[in-house]
Parts: C-alpha cells; sequence; structure tokens
C-alpha cells in the first residue's frame, strides 16, 4: 500500500511514520535522506544548499522507485505539502493520504522549540494553504491529530 503522509512541519509526520512502518517497508522521509547524505553536526532541518539539492534528487528517485514497489511492501511518502497534480498522481498510484495535524498552536511551539526560525513560517504558510485552497478528501484520506 503506498500511504502519503502529509501535514505542517513539526506536527508529527517523521514520527507517526516510526510509530506505524515496520522492518522491511519503505519509508521515504526528506529529514531523514538529508541527515544520510551529511556528516552528523550543524542544526537538523537547517541543511546546506548543497545537501538540499543533492537530497530532492535523491528523494524523487525513490519516490519512482518506491511506487513501483507498493504492491508487495508498504511505501510511506512524507510530504508536507504536495501540489494538487502531485497529489493526484499519488492518488493515481492508489495512495491513502494521511494528513498529521495537532493544530496550529501544538505544531508552531513545536516548530519554535526544534527547529531553525523559517520553520515557524513554513507551519504558518502550510496552514494559510489550507484555508486558501482546501484538499479534496477523498474517503480513504485520513486526518489523524497527533
Amino acid at each position: 500500500m503506498l500511504y502519503l503522509i502529509t501535514g505542517p512541519p513539526a506536527s508529527g509526520k517523521s514520527t507517526w511514520v516510526r510509530e506505524h512502518a515496520r522492518h522491511g517497508d519503505i519509508t521515504i522521509d526528506y529529514d531523514a535522506l538529508a541527515a544520510a547524505l551529511t556528516p552528523p553536526g550543524g542544526r537538523p532541518h537547517d541543511w546546506p544548499a548543497e545537501v538540499k539539492s543533492v537530497t530532492k534528487a535523491a528523494r524523487q528517485a525513490a519516490i519512482d522507485t518506491a511506487i513501483t514497489q507498493a504492491n508487495s511492501v508498504d511505501v510511506y511518502v512524507i510530504h508536507s505539502s504536495p501540489s494538487q497534480r502531485l497529489l493526484q498522481h499519488y492518488r493515481d498510484h492508489g495512495a491513502k493520504v494521511i494528513t498529521i495535524d495537532p493544530g496550529r498552536d501544538v505544531v508552531l511551539a513545536r516548530a519554535k522549540r526544534e527547529r531553525p526560525w523559517r520553520i515557524q513560517q513554513a507551519a504558518k504558510d502550510w496552514y494559510t494553504q489550507q484555508t486558501a485552497h482546501t484538499v479534496q478528501q477523498t474517503p480513504a484520506d485520513q486526518t489523524r491529530q497527533w
């Protein structure tokens, strides 16, 4: 099964996937990939431009390949806010969309406590986008408070 995990930054998407995925499942998490591509040190979620560039390419290659495996294993793709076109692409591949959203106040407090300053703005932007472009949910989609 293909799962698309969406939600604002600092909502708990990675935590949710870690708690639901089993050994042998495929998990695609931008931050986990970025961390794997550079030595420890620095601030998590604050990647240099070169690491971001390689991570983006590696993530896309992983998604393209993992989608072909979703009939054999569970595939979890974390994507905070996919475009409508990309959301439809995932759905065309049978994705179940799960939105992790513990609420704006919780997310902003987590972002302030745990992430670089610009992540707070990204979280605010996510909520603005959700209000302006409410995503049409299908019966298979779920929103989880986390």
